[in-house]
């Protein structure tokens, strides 16, 4: 005798309930291979982290010597080029290649640092801000709409206007200034984390506050504090190419892209290589991070979780 219908559809939902999940690096990995967008970033990021690792290696010319028997050579597909420099020189003989990879460097090194500074400060302000609410809450998030009322690229040309540009001084002053988006984000998770039943527990069993803010709340926005930083990190390359442009960045000797599109709009109409080849390395470099920061806002997004 065949089973019922009834029979046969508790049966399936008896093997449904028993099939074990996914756990998050399975699913992590099942979703990195079947994202394009992802393993496209990934590739991106790769290159040019070994770029910048690997540049005394990959060019044997130094980014700062001169050389005016060489100046404004083209890339080797076209007329007159010198094989010896493949993307060109530049109004001084500099070679292109060595000045885009040793400006990967730079790029790299500002980005990641100015968004660890930035995140520990707002993270840890956000958490604060969240967790105890009331006066400090306030002041906190008072400070933060007094940054925010200020265009970000007006405020920075403004400091480093006074305190002299360099890159120590633009990382420090990109990493104090790109606090507000972290502590935004965390408070507003903490605000309702806090009344949750596991720290209501742990608060119950005496943990101190500092425990249960960063032992119990904390593992909980690791997630969205990874977007954020991801979509900071392109960001923040092009703030430096934007100051580096104006002058205000590192120093004129330092190898930067945006340093090489200032000094190349000179010559834009006879040498196009010189803005062309560095703007298209920060395009591709910032098109890279953003699209790994929208994927982990995909795979970290709490809806795609259940």
């Amino acid at each position: 005798m065949e089973p019922s219908n009834n029979t046969t559809k508790s049966e399936k939902h008896a093997v449904e309930i028993k099939k074990p999940k996914k756990s998050s690096n399975s699913r992590f990995l099942y979703d990195l291979k079947k994202s394009t967008k992802a393993k496209f970033a990934i590739i991106v990021i790769f290159i040019v982290s070994l770029f910048a690792i690997l540049a005394p290696i990959l060019t044997p010319y130094d980014p700062v010597t001169t050389d005016l028997m060489a100046r404004l050579k083209p890339p080797v597909p076209f007329r007159y080029s010198v094989v010896s420099h493949p993307l060109g020189t530049d109004a001084l003989g500099r070679d292109i290649w060595a000045r885009i990879v040793y400006g990967a460097r730079v790029s790299l090194l500002v980005g990641i640092t100015s968004v660890i500074i930035s995140g520990c400060i707002g993270v840890t302000l956000g958490l604060i801000a969240g967790y105890f609410g009331g006066i400090v809450d306030d002041i906190i998030m008072r400070i933060a709409d007094i940054l925010l009322a200020f265009p970000f690229i007006l405020l920075m040309l403004a400091v480093l206007a006074v305190i002299g540009p360099g890159l120590g001084n633009m990382i420090l002053v990109l990493g104090l200034t790109g606090w507000v988006s972290y502590a935004r984000v965390v408070r507003g998770e903490v605000l309702s984390l806090r009344e949750k039943e596991f720290v209501e527990s742990a608060r119950s069993l005496g943990a101190s506050n500092m425990r249960i803010i960063f032992k119990h709340i904390l593992p909980n926005v690791v997630n969205s504090v990874i977007v954020v930083a991801s979509f900071a990190v392109a960001s923040t390359i092009i703030t430096e190419a934007t100051l580096s442009f104006l002058g205000l960045g590192v120093k004129p000797t330092t190898p930067t892209w945006g340093m090489m599109l200032s000094e190349g709009r000179e010559y834009i109409r006879q040498a196009w290589w010189l803005t062309t080849l560095p703007g298209l390395a920060i395009g591709i470099t910032v098109l890279g991070i953003n699209l790994l920061g929208d994927w982990l806002r995909d795979v970290f997004d709490p809806r795609t979780l259940l």
